[in-house]
C-alpha cells in the first residue's frame, strides 16, 4: 500500500519533468551589436564638453538637442581632453590621454576622430607623450580652414605643437612655438599661438605642412595688468578674447599677420573692478546678428573663474549693452559657459556650476528649458 502512494505522487512530477527531458528548449537566437545613425542635425543641436572633473579620467562629450531637450548620445574622451568640430561638423576630433592602468602606467596620447552621423570612433593618430593638458578651450585641437591638417597643442614644458594629416591619419612634424602656447588656426595654412609677453606668433605653413615662415607681433594686452581668458570667440574676423578686467580685444586673423582692431570695454567706468566675466567658456557671439552674450560677477581679483550671475547682452557694432538677464529668478546657480545658435532663431545654451543647461530665446532671454544634472561639470559648448 505505501507503494502505491509513492508511485501517486511521483506521477504528476514525472508528468512534467518528462517533456523536458525528451525536448530540451531551442536555442536563444545571437544578439548582434548594431550602430544606430542620429537623425538629421539641426542647428540647435550642441555638443557639450563635461570635463567630469570628480573623475578626470572618465571626460565625456554630450550630444544635446536644444529643441526636443534629449541627449542624443554621448562620446567618451579619456583624461583632460581637448574637444573641437571639423569645419563641416561632420568630425569631433578629441586629442586626449590614457593610462594602461587607469590613473597610472604606460601613457598614450591620441587624437581621435569621431563620425558625428552616430558618435562611433573612426580613427586615430598617436601623438608624442607631449600634449597639452589645459582647461576647456577652442586651441587645445584644430582644424585647418580647409580639414587639410589637425594642429594639436604641445606642453612639456617647452611649447609647440604637433603638424597631423588627418586623411592618412599620420603625425606630419612638430613645430617649435618659443614658449608660446595653444593652435589658433587662420585659413588654410596658418597657426598663431599666444605668448606671455602679449602677442601672437604666427607660424605659416607650406602645403606639405611644413614651416615656411613665421612673425610675432605687437603685444595686443598686458598680462601683468590685465591678463586675458583664452577661450577666445569666434567672430567673422577672427576671434575676440575677453580680459579679466571686461575690456573686449578684437583679433582679425584673414590676413598673413594678425590686425588688432581697438579695444572697447563691457563695463562702464563705475562698474570696472566690480563687475567681471568669468567662468570657463566665458562668452559666445552671434555672427549674423553681432550680438555678444557674457557671463558676469561681481568680484575682486581673482574671481574670473567665478560664474556669471548675469548674462550681459551687448550689440558689437555699437558696443553697447542693450540687456541683462539675472539667472537666479530663471532657477539658475553662477553661470560658468555661454554658447549660442548661428542660425536666424537662435537659441543661447547656459551652463550652470550645478552641472545644469539650460536654453533661452537668445534675443528675448525667455527661459524654454532646464535640463538638470548634464553630466557633472559641462564648461564648453561646440554648436556645429
Amino acid at each position: 500500500m505505501p507503494h502505491c502512494h509513492l508511485r501517486s505522487a511521483l506521477l504528476p512530477w514525472l508528468l512534467l519533468v518528462a517533456p523536458a527531458l525528451a525536448a530540451p528548449p531551442a536555442p536563444l537566437a545571437p544578439e548582434h551589436l548594431s550602430v544606430e545613425r542620429l537623425p538629421p542635425k539641426t542647428p540647435h543641436w550642441v555638443y557639450v564638453y563635461d570635463a567630469a572633473f570628480y573623475n578626470e579620467l572618465d571626460a565625456r562629450v554630450h550630444l544635446f538637442d536644444g529643441d526636443t531637450y534629449r541627449r542624443l548620445g554621448q562620446i567618451d574622451t579619456g583624461f583632460v581632453p581637448g574637444v573641437n568640430l571639423s569645419p563641416d561638423g561632420a568630425t569631433t576630433v578629441v586629442a586626449t590621454t590614457y593610462f594602461a592602468r587607469g590613473s597610472h602606467g604606460a601613457r598614450t596620447d591620441v587624437v581621435e576622430f569621431w563620425d558625428n552621423a552616430n558618435l562611433s570612433l573612426k580613427g586615430e593618430i598617436v601623438l608624442p607623450t607631449k600634449r597639452a593638458e589645459t582647461g576647456p578651450s577652442l586651441f587645445q585641437v584644430a582644424y585647418s580652414a580647409d580639414a587639410h591638417f589637425v594642429y594639436a597643442s604641445y606642453v612639456t614644458p617647452a611649447a609647440s605643437f604637433g603638424v597631423l594629416d588627418p586623411a592618412s591619419r599620420k603625425v606630419i612634424g612638430e613645430i617649435d612655438t618659443a614658449g608660446c602656447v595653444l593652435v589658433i588656426p587662420s585659413g588654410p595654412n596658418r597657426v598663431s599661438s599666444l605668448c606671455e609677453s602679449g602677442r601672437l606668433l604666427t607660424v605659416t605653413l607650406d602645403a606639405q605642412g611644413h614651416e615656411a615662415s613665421r612673425a610675432m607681433s605687437e603685444p595686443f594686452f598686458d598680462p601683468d595688468k590685465d591678463p586675458i581668458f583664452v577661450q577666445g570667440i569666434p567672430t567673422n574676423e577672427g576671434y575676440a578674447f575677453l580680459s579679466f578686467l571686461g575690456e573686449v580685444h578684437p583679433v582679425d586673423l584673414r590676413g598673413a599677420q594678425p590686425a588688432f582692431a581697438p579695444t572697447w570695454s563691457l563695463v562702464t567706468s563705475a562698474e570696472k573692478e566690480h563687475w567681471r566675466p568669468g567662468g570657463d567658456q566665458v562668452g559666445a557671439i552671434h555672427r549674423a546678428l553681432g550680438r555678444l552674450y557674457v557671463p558676469m560677477h561681481q568680484g575682486g581679483e581673482g574671481t574670473h573663474k567665478d560664474g556669471g550671475t548675469e548674462i550681459w547682452v551687448f550689440d558689437i557694432s555699437s558696443r553697447r549693452r542693450i540687456a541683462r538677464w539675472p539667472v537666479q529668478p530663471l532657477g539658475l546657480s553662477r553661470i560658468l559657459a555661454v554658447g549660442v545658435s548661428q542660425d536666424s532663431a537662435p537659441i543661447l545654451f547656459l551652463a550652470s556650476d550645478k552641472a545644469d543647461v539650460a536654453v533661452l530665446d537668445a534675443q528675448t532671454g525667455h527661459l524654454k528649458h532646464t535640463e538638470r544634472h548634464l553630466g557633472q561639470t559641462p564648461w564648453t559648448f561646440f554648436n556645429p
